[in-house]
């Protein structure tokens, strides 16, 4: 389905719902150059509505195959969609008899996006949301893009790079006058594309102060409700040591579960489940239900 979440923006979102009442409802939102069609978000949704939850799978903007639906595209601290969308679901949901919990979930680069929206949202979010859980989430975003460059990760770096590419050749096609060609050829790293693309397209200047002002790492501290992050050490794409922060020791709401292997995404499972993710996240929704306020 589409939704328009300000004059001139629509974004594309899969939405599902189990065979009874549901208990709640989940937000997937998707990682770097990936959609609602991502293999972790499909693996969630089957997951979660064997468990009773309606789930709602969000394409950031011009994801999805949907570089028609607006002329910008997305950036790793692009709340406003989100929160436009998380807005008509709760107050589609207090229309009916009873209120369902909402939880967002996002994947790496979404992940940052549900992080910093819920601490931009602050006390706010209470009425809105009964938690947010992040998995392999750059949470500072310049270390992130460092790690990225490394010779180990030009594997990584390459496949992005190709895909973000593809997305500017794309956009140009439907906007020549806003995505220009010119810097592409000489484009090599993550950095590069962003110093070129994405801070000069949102505004931000240069890639440094993009990173710096979207990280999720500067909005921890501000989160009240429920945030679990799920993490792994031996993640190529995000440092641990970026977790050594000091919201994590001083904001309760804060839950970090740190496990040795798991790379990122990954957390493969030796039992029937193929990813041990999709049902720890479940139980732990399960175990943070809550009704919340209603919101005219």
């Amino acid at each position: 389905m589409v939704y328009e979440t300000e004059p001139g923006v629509r974004v594309l979102v899969h939405s599902q719902r189990p065979s009874g009442n549901p208990i709640g409802e989940l937000i997937l939102v998707h990682g770097l150059e990936g959609s609602s069609a991502s293999g972790y978000a499909r693996s969630m949704v089957h997951a979660a509505l064997q468990r009773g939850w309606a789930t709602h799978r969000f394409n950031m903007r011009g994801c999805g195959g949907a570089d028609d639906l607006a002329v910008t595209g997305y950036h790793a601290g692009q709340t406003s969609d989100l929160l436009a969308f998380l807005r008509e679901r709760r107050r589609t949901s207090s229309l009916s008899t009873s209120s369902l919990p909402i939880f967002l979930i996002g994947f790496s680069l979404g992940g940052n996006v549900t992080l910093k929206l819920a601490g931009e949202l602050g006390e706010s979010a209470r009425e809105l949301l009964s938690g947010v859980c992040a998995v392999s989430t750059p949470i500072d975003l310049a270390a992130c893009v460092a790690a990225l460059g490394r010779p180990q990760n030009f594997i990584y770096q390459n496949r992005f790079l190709d895909r973000l590419k593809d997305r500017i050749r794309r956009k140009n096609r439907l906007s020549p006058d806003v995505y220009t060609l010119e810097h592409l050829p000489k484009i090599k790293s993550i950095e590069e594309f962003d110093d070129h693309y994405t801070a000069r397209l949102f505004g931000f200047g240069t890639a440094a102060n993009y990173f710096r002002t979207q990280s999720a790492n500067q909005y921890l501290e501000r989160i009240r409700i429920p945030a679990l992050l799920i993490q792994s050490k031996d993640d190529p794409m995000v440092p641990f040591p970026v977790f050594e922060h000091p919201a994590f020791e001083s904001n309760p709401c804060l839950t970090l579960l740190a496990v040795e292997h798991g790379g990122h995404l990954g957390f493969l499972s030796r039992g029937k489940a193929r990813f041990w993710l999709d049902g720890t996240v479940l139980d732990w929704a399960e175990g943070n239900i809550k009704r919340p306020k209603h919101v005219s």
